[in-house]
């Protein structure tokens, strides 16, 4: 799994949760950063802040969805303003509910594509 999102307090506490969860969690603070992390790792599923220094989110989606190595990866965008989203990508909205996040993120990871 990998977390993207650029509040240091956020990230940890999806990447403590996600762990206490059995996974292993990779995370990025930017767009940047997340390829740097895509270059290395692959994860189950990508939770992807979009309003972040450096490359955003949207960016970031960009860049995954023209790559065949990243762009078949689950994403769940997790922002404060929906519209921002790209279309057909999984939103979740902030301030997050973390069980309800942990629970969708089980569910793309335990179903068949």
């Amino acid at each position: 799994m990998l977390v993207v999102e650029d509040e240091a307090e956020a990230r940890e506490t999806l990447r403590d949760a996600f762990a206490d969860q059995g996974w292993e969690v990779a995370v990025a603070a930017n767009g940047a950063e997340a390829l740097q992390e895509l270059a290395v790792v692959t994860p189950c599923v990508v939770v992807l802040d979009l309003v972040m220094p450096v490359m955003n989110g949207t960016e970031l989606f960009a860049v995954m969805q023209g790559d065949a190595r990243w762009s078949a990866l689950p994403v769940v965008i997790t922002t404060s303003d929906p519209s921002r989203a790209p279309t057909g990508v999984l939103v979740m909205r902030k301030p997050l509910d973390l069980r309800r996040l942990l629970a969708t993120v089980r569910h793309i990871v335990e179903t068949p594509p």
